[in-house]
């Protein structure tokens, strides 16, 4: 049984797909604080904590990259909500993948921003299982200060810079450390995106130096029915930086998604 997830579900039932937000790393649902303010006047949007990180619990700890989707499954088991968009970022959109890889019928669309399909290589591993070993001796706090102007352009502005840095220091070191473990463990998904029937949007910033623009071209690529997106004035987190401009990518694909559902029938009289 997954552990209760701390979630947003906003937004009316109706003929539009529902849309399911999955953050990054070190993230919370907040992330996506613009996009659960615009979307959910036209449709259904559900958003989580993961498992580790805001209001969700740090136990029991994540062990193995996939109990981030089966946790995400099991919220919408729960809400009733049988088939959706998955919009995932960075990590979000590893576990994104994962997900279709896990329950494929169920998922309409795939938005994968700034995110890479790839298994760790073994100094990667090295990497994030010493990171895990930081964060759980030193906090959050340092880890913060470095990253802050990598996950966000230089240039971005104060406000977008503050919730970014709370967002970081306010997570639980526990759950971050278990997460990077997982994470340095998950499956490769590159032989699955050549697979996947639904279709997808790529969104990347252009000044990303984690998932750089090349990373997306490649997923772009490999997807059959996909849109490739790039944010200029934007890094790691365009959806905050610049979300007017992805807010409106992300809209568009979804118009499309809701004109492949069926029509449907007119009641019986």
């Amino acid at each position: 049984m997954a552990p209760f997830l701390a979630y947003e579900d906003k937004g009316p039932e109706t003929h539009r797909v529902p849309l399911v937000l999955v953050h990054g790393h070190p993230f919370d649902r907040t992330m996506w604080a613009p996009q659960l303010d615009r979307f959910p006047g036209t449709r259904r949007v559900v958003a989580p904590d993961l498992r580790g990180y805001g209001a969700s619990p740090t136990t029991p700890a994540v062990a193995d990259f996939s109990a981030f989707a089966r946790d995400v499954e099991a919220l919408l088991d729960e809400l009733a909500v049988e088939s959706f968009v998955l919009a995932g970022l960075s990590m979000g959109g590893q576990i994104v993948m994962d997900c279709y890889r896990l329950f494929p019928g169920r998922v309409r669309g795939l938005v994968l921003a700034d995110t890479f399909p790839s298994a760790e290589t073994p100094e990667g591993v090295r990497t994030r299982d010493a990171m895990a070993d930081r964060l759980l001796a030193e906090g959050m706090g340092g880890y913060a200060d470095e990253v802050l102007e990598r996950m966000v352009a230089p240039y971005a502005s104060a406000e977008v810079k503050a919730h970014v840095h709370g967002m970081m220091t306010a997570t639980a070191p526990e759950g971050a450390a278990a997460a990077l473990r997982a994470r340095a463990r998950r499956p490769d998904y590159t032989a699955l995106l050549p697979r996947v029937s639904a279709p997808a949007l790529v969104v990347v910033g252009a000044d990303d130096t984690f998932t750089p623009v090349s990373d997306a071209r490649a997923m772009h690529a490999a997807l059959p029915d996909a849109q490739l997106r790039v944010i200029e004035g934007a890094a790691h987190l365009p959806n905050l930086e610049r979300p007017e401009e992805f807010d409106r990518a992300l809209e568009e694909f979804l118009a499309r998604v809701d004109a492949r559902q069926p029509s449907h029938a007119p009641p019986r009289l």
